[in-house]
């Protein structure tokens, strides 16, 4: 059965390459809704200039795709609505990078 909580796991093997943190855990997944085997992510990045929004969202589907082979269909949308905010991660991440 495809849940979001195994979307959102399966998204915690996606690695910003910057940090070496995982997306989920950085804030940058927004939503995750799961309807009929059908996925949508939304997600952003930690600034509009980054230059990784086409390979994380790439990596964000295969993620997906691998981990939950049930899904029927992915669509990960980037956006940057709310803007991202270093009080969007993890309190561990937080602590982990001195924030917290």
């Amino acid at each position: 059965v495809v849940t979001e909580e195994r979307v959102r796991s399966a998204l915690c093997n996606v690695i910003d390459p910057e940090l070496g943190i995982n997306v989920v855990d950085l804030g940058l997944v927004y939503d995750v809704d799961v309807r009929d085997g059908h996925v949508h992510v939304a997600m952003t990045m930690t600034s509009p200039a980054c230059p990784l929004g086409e390979s994380l969202t790439a990596e964000a589907e295969v993620a997906i795709r691998k981990n939950v082979p049930e899904v029927t269909s992915v669509d990960v949308e980037l956006t940057w609505e709310p803007r991202w905010n270093p009080s969007m991660m993890s309190e561990a991440v937080k602590t982990q990078l001195g924030w917290g």
